[in-house]
């Protein structure tokens, strides 16, 4: 079993756990914040900022006590959007986390979380999320175009994730609004920057393009920037640095 398919499992199993009647959590989502639109841009290169306590690749990353003051500083310093990590065991997030960060920021909030069931998306909407995360490489075609309808549906954008040229195709099938571009392959955890060149290239530039994982440098967000990344999303070098985003893209455009 692969170490995506591994933590898939384990996603289901804890949903099972803390499942509540569909009719009930889509009445918590009626008293939900109001979604927030992300304002990525072309023109405008940004930081989706990462409340990420761990990793499957590197194992413990930083304590976060407190995710609520992580994201403020993440707002404070500039963020476009807050990234919360709610998968529990391989990352130490929870639906909590998400609660928390929600109740100080002001920006949009991405659930970052692996979106294998219908109740997760409006799981999201009831508990504030703005954006989610639909990993091509974790669902089936026909579960990604039905994700995708329900969480424009609820209001949200999706941040559509690949990994390869399949993937890619798989993607576009949408018509995307958001591309996000992962250099670590889920299945295995290697990280290969080649991914941000082969694939970022290929997508229009209609589209807004998201480099994620691999990220710990200036000279990696330039990297990401000069093959056509409009956004990068970063969580380990952040959570290390005491959430200094200007360290991490400095004067990149």
């Amino acid at each position: 079993m692969s170490v995506l398919a591994e933590i898939i499992a384990g996603v289901r199993e804890d949903l099972a756990t803390r499942r509540f009647p569909l009719a009930q959590i889509q009445e918590l989502m009626l008293h939900a914040p109001e979604v927030i639109k992300p304002k990525f841009s072309k023109s405008n290169f940004g930081v989706i900022a990462e409340v990420k306590r761990s990793s499957p690749s590197k194992g413990d990353l930083a304590p976060i006590p407190n995710s609520a003051d992580l994201a403020s500083r993440y707002e404070e310093n500039g963020a476009m959007a807050i990234s919360v990590l709610t998968e529990g065991r391989r990352f130490k997030g929870s639906i909590e986390d998400l609660v928390q960060v929600r109740n100080v920021v002001k920006i949009p909030i991405l659930r970052k979380d692996f979106m294998v069931d219908e109740y997760q998306f409006y799981e999201a909407r009831a508990h504030g999320a703005d954006l989610v995360l639909l990993i091509v490489a974790g669902i089936s075609k026909s579960q990604l175009k039905d994700y995708y309808a329900l969480t424009k549906e609820l209001g949200m954008t999706a941040i559509v994730e690949i990994h390869d040229l399949l993937e890619l195709d798989s993607a576009m099938e949408m018509e995307p609004e958001v591309i996000g571009v992962n250099s670590r392959n889920l299945k295995t955890l290697e990280v290969s920057n080649d991914i941000f060149v082969e694939l970022l290239p290929r997508i229009p530039n209609t589209i807004i393009k998201i480099a994620e994982s691999g990220i710990a440098s200036q000279e990696d967000a330039a990297f990401a920037r000069e093959y056509g990344a409009d956004v990068i999303l970063v969580g380990e070098a952040l959570v290390k640095n005491n959430g200094d985003i200007n360290s991490l893209i400095g004067s990149i455009e």
